[in-house]
């Protein structure tokens, strides 16, 4: 073989190396010749590539929105789907993890509307949870939802002085040192998603929801983001936009879940059509067209929740407006930023002006139609669980403990010692459910309504008295054959002879109280009539009754508002009026004290005061009657004095007003009467009351039609000495059989 010399290797090389290059060359020259070709083939295949896309991601869309339709459960993770013909794992975007419910509560009524809005949410296959403001600590747990996805509701009631409840005072006291304190930052709850629905009543006007909007505030100031208005639920069934709190709280649920389905699909709340400037700040990029189909679909809806619900977001709004996205302002841009602000708020004071005036004749119609009635079906439920007989709209009959007592042989209440009543032939009644005040002693528990004024639905006094007998008659007949009711005083007691309107509420507020008043009259029914001393032109203004009451639950205004709780804002005023109304009564009048330990058992000299200027008859002292806890009050058994308290008590104010002395004793219900000394005629006491007379002297009062009057003094008749104050029976009636067993060695057989 015939080896290359180096120089033929090295032309060799020359040459391939050169047809190389002549072949990349004509390459070259070749494309550049057909570089418009290239270019649109290029082109072409990009656009080809861009179709296919946009038409994979819509299929993709729409198989997802299809998954969401079919398992409404929107916060699932992931799903499996046929993409291309290939079967592939997604994740899906979670919008909302879940719903945690904070609520505060004294009465119960927002933690029962905690419980229905988390079953609700659970309907929706959400995770929920429900949360005790008490039990919580704000700092932790608020910070914590900043990044979690869950949406946050917030359930508060407005408690006394538009204070928080007590489960929730540490709760917002946090959230207010928060939001005005610079070292948390403005920032502090950004990320935190919340709804807001307050529990108040509008007949505390200064303070109505006062708390929801606070906690609504606050939360905002710290950036937390409202996903719908606050809304207020009103437990005043007047001015209730659906007739009642829990109507109220059913609406703006319905909204409520509406809004978080929305917004676990990822979807913008729809715009209103109330975007500033020409921008729709909740359709993002979306077209024009579809901007007018939103507002036009949705422009009802957010009418009528605007009615509904008392907006809150107009602040956001413009510090959203002013500042845009950045939360960094230059210094040269400030003014104009506080400009815009102060125009804004100019303008939304201009319209809540609007707005006030259209409410206030919206309310003055629905005084006028007076078709709201006054008990709601979940206050009907509640007060017929407790025994009352409910008729009509707003009236009520109940029987008294002391009406089985006495049907027994066992002795009748206080009124049976101090005044004579028969306890097994009254009725306790009311015409109107409502009352004025919110006492701490209340032993209904605040079950019924309040109220300052009649607005609601008005029932005939007619049928009033006629299903309030038939009511009453219906009670008793339930004891017939039962073991140790005496068939004598059954019989009697089938026949009303008494009607105590004390049974709860304030009687005195139904329009037609002096028709009703006339019609126990005519029936030979005697009336007992509590008042709270809230209504002095009512006072003046009822006819004769066979004793009416006042209550005096303190001495001093301050006492006064921290016990009754009253609703006017002019309570003491109402109060001192009430008593100089009664000192103009020329029938029997009486006082009623109801002693509360560490409440109202301080400064006898007040009382002695309030005594001159009302000139009360008779004043009844009576230790608080505990009737268990109640999440409406802080009461215990501590707060009851003993009755030997009540005794001191008595003795040291009868010191102060010479014209009075202690008549009676009712040691079983910790009760005293002091009466004025011209019921005490030739050293006797005459407090018990002439029935017949009195019926005689009413009749003759109403024929003459007003014009011949009468006296407390022209209807007395002598307290027995089993009754007064001081005997060994200590108030209890010598007939009552469970003294006959205590006493069987003793003479009891006269007075």
């Amino acid at each position: 073989m015939e080896l290359s010399s180096p120089r033929d290797l090295h032309v060799s090389g020359l040459g391939v190396s050169m047809d190389m290059w002549n072949f990349f060359y004509t390459c070259l020259v070749s494309l550049w010749l057909h570089r418009y070709y290239i270019y649109s083939t290029a082109a072409l295949g990009l656009s080809i590539w861009i179709v296919i896309q946009l038409t994979t991601t819509r299929t993709k869309k729409k198989v997802t929105g299809d998954g969401e339709k079919s398992h409404g459960n929107p916060a699932a993770s992931e799903e499996d789907k046929l993409v291309n013909g290939h079967a592939t794992l997604q994740a899906k975007e979670i919008y909302v993890a879940g719903v945690k419910i904070f609520y505060g509560s004294q009465t119960g009524t927002a933690k029962r509307f905690a419980k229905s809005l988390a079953e609700a949410v659970v309907a929706l296959n959400l995770p929920v949870e429900v949360i005790s403001m008490g039990d919580c600590d704000p700092d932790d747990c608020l910070s914590e939802e900043t990044s979690s996805r869950n949406i946050c509701v917030f359930l508060v009631a407005t408690y006394t002085d538009g204070q928080p409840t007590e489960s929730a005072a540490w709760f917002c006291k946090w959230l207010e040192e928060a939001a005005n304190d610079f070292r948390f930052g403005n920032m502090y709850l950004r990320g935190l998603r919340y709804a807001v629905f307050g529990l108040g009543n509008s007949v505390y006007v200064d303070h109505y929801n006062t708390v929801g909007r606070n906690i609504d505030r606050w939360l905002w100031m710290l950036s937390a983001r409202r996903i719908m208005t606050r809304a207020e639920g009103d437990c005043n069934v007047a001015q209730s936009k659906h007739g009642s709190i829990e109507a109220d709280f059913e609406a703006w649920k319905a909204k409520f879940l509406s809004r978080l389905q929305m917004l676990c699909r990822g979807e913008k709340k729809p715009c209103s059509g109330k975007c500033k400037k020409g921008k729709c700040k909740s359709l993002g990029k979306q077209s024009k067209e579809s901007s007018e189909r939103e507002q036009s679909a949705s422009g009802y809806e957010n009418t009528e929740a605007d009615e509904l619900f008392e907006t809150s977001s107009e602040e956001e709004a413009d510090a959203e407006e002013a500042g845009g996205t950045n939360s960094v302002v230059d210094v040269e841009d400030l003014g104009n930023i506080m400009s815009q602000m102060k125009k804004a708020k100019r303008e939304r004071e201009l319209e809540e002006g609007d707005v006030g005036m259209s409410l206030t004749q919206e309310n003055a119609g629905r005084k006028e139609e007076g078709e709201r009635e006054m008990v709601t079906p979940a206050l009907r439920e509640a007060l017929t669980k407790q025994g009352y007989k409910l008729i009509g709209s707003h009236s009520g009959v109940k029987l008294c403990r002391w009406t089985k007592s006495m049907l027994r042989g066992r002795g009748g209440c206080y009124k049976h010692t101090f005044y004579g009543i028969e306890s097994h032939r009254c009725m306790e009644a009311t015409p109107s459910l409502a009352c004025a005040n919110k006492c701490v002693f209340c032993w209904r528990h605040h079950t019924n309504p309040v109220g300052t004024e009649w607005r609601w639905k008005m029932d005939q006094p007619e049928m009033i008295l006629q299903e309030a007998i038939a009511n009453h008659q219906n009670m008793i007949k339930q004891f017939k054959g039962v073991s140790g009711v005496k068939a004598a005083r059954f019989e009697e007691a089938m026949t009303a002879k008494h009607c105590a309107l004390s049974l709860v509420g304030e009687p005195i507020m139904y329009p037609e109280i002096n028709r009703f008043v006339k019609l126990l009259h005519q029936h030979s029914i005697s009336s007992f009539l509590v008042t709270n001393a809230q209504f002095p032109d009512e006072i003046r203004n009822l006819e004769p009754v066979t004793q009416l009451y006042v209550s005096v639950d303190a001495s001093t205004k301050e006492s006064l508002k921290r016990i009754d709780r009253p609703l006017f804002k002019d309570f003491w005023q109402r109060f001192l009026d009430s008593l100089k109304a009664l000192s103009e009564k020329q029938q029997r009048t009486v006082y009623r004290l109801t002693l509360v330990k560490a409440w109202n058992v301080d400064d006898l000299k007040a009382y002695a005061d309030l005594i001159s200027l009302g000139k009360p008859d008779f004043i009844e002292v009576k230790g608080m009657t505990y009737c268990g806890e109640s999440s409406a009050s802080s009461l215990t058994m501590a707060n009851i004095p003993w009755h030997e308290e009540v005794v001191l008590f008595v003795q040291e104010l009868a010191d102060l007003i010479p014209d009075y002395e202690i008549a009676c004793e009712h040691e079983h219900s910790n009760c005293l009467l002091i009466a004025h000394k011209k019921f005490k005629i030739n050293g006797e006491w005459c407090t018990w009351i002439n029935y017949e007379r009195f019926q005689e002297l009413v009749q003759e009062h109403e024929r003459s039609g007003g014009s011949k009057t009468f006296t407390a003094a022209d209807y007395t008749a002598r307290t027995p000495r089993w009754a007064l104050f001081g005997s060994r029976e200590r108030g209890f009636d010598p007939l009552d059989v469970r003294y006959q067993r205590k006493n069987k060695a003793r003479d009891v057989s006269g007075c």
